[in-house]
């Protein structure tokens, strides 16, 4: 069975952030991420992660984004600057937060500049944190209109162009049935580059067990892959976050049931 992650941004939202950790654990999880952990002290959320024995998996960057900012700018010409200046805030609270992963977000953008922007950028980057393992995602562009890196090609080009070996794949189940129209396919396609995945129910966005997608299918073929990776729930509650944890509940069963 995979190891499952909660989103801290999007689960648990009942409560304020450092009681998330605890309630996250009480719930079954073994590991937590944060979308952008910038408007509280790093060694505040380090000390919940500690106290509820949460490793933080992932973050994200560049800050701040999330209350109506742009979703990053890796990608954008022009702002190279602000990316690495970004980047280097964004390293440091990693650091702090011991986090296994930190996705660079490409931003709005397009074109032959977007690309060579996002290229170099993330060249910068793998260099310059060789021991921090990057992470970049397609995002699908109804959701996230003029988003650049919406395509997987996209992405495992950009991988191998760069080749770095601190640099990897994020899959998200629900932008990879977004853009594919076949999550699992799309799986199976990418997966010697994926680094983490996110899941998510299709349509809606709601947790795992909601809509079309067959997450169980999915963590059996993630143990057959032998993949050893978090699978972290980023998904918008239906209603409650502990109201809609059966998915959890089921998956650790079928997991530890006998043969």
């Amino acid at each position: 069975m995979p190891r499952f992650a909660a989103n801290l941004t999007t689960l648990f939202t009942e409560m304020p952030m450092l009681d998330r950790f605890a309630a996250a654990a009480e719930a079954g999880f073994e590991g937590v991420e944060i979308l952008f952990p910038y408007d509280i002290a790093a060694p505040e959320l380090y000390r919940a992660s500690v106290a509820s024995g949460m490793e933080i998996v992932l973050i994200n960057a560049p800050p701040p984004n999330w209350a109506g900012g742009p979703r990053g700018f890796a990608a954008v010409p022009g702002l190279e600057e602000r990316f690495r200046r970004d980047f280097e805030r964004s390293l440091r609270v990693a650091q702090v937060l011991r986090a296994r992963h930190i996705h660079i977000m490409a931003g709005r953008a397009e074109g032959a500049e977007a690309h060579a922007t996002f290229v170099a950028n993330l060249a910068w980057a793998t260099e310059r944190a060789p021991h921090a393992s990057l992470t970049i995602e397609p995002i699908n562009r109804t959701d996230v209109p003029g988003y650049f890196l919406a395509d997987y090609d996209l992405a495992i080009d950009i991988i191998d162009r760069i080749a770095a070996p601190n640099l990897g794949l994020q899959l998200d189940t629900y932008h990879a049935q977004a853009i594919t129209g076949d999550m699992l396919a799309c799986w199976r396609k990418v997966a010697p580059l994926v680094r983490h995945i996110q899941i998510a129910g299709s349509p809606g966005r709601h947790e795992p067990d909601h809509g079309d997608l067959d997450h169980p299918a999915l963590f059996e073929a993630l143990d057959d892959w032998g993949y050893r990776g978090w699978v972290s729930a980023e998904y918008a509650p239906a209603r409650t976050t502990q109201g809609g944890l059966g998915w959890l509940a089921r998956a650790r069963a079928t997991a530890t049931r006998p043969a």
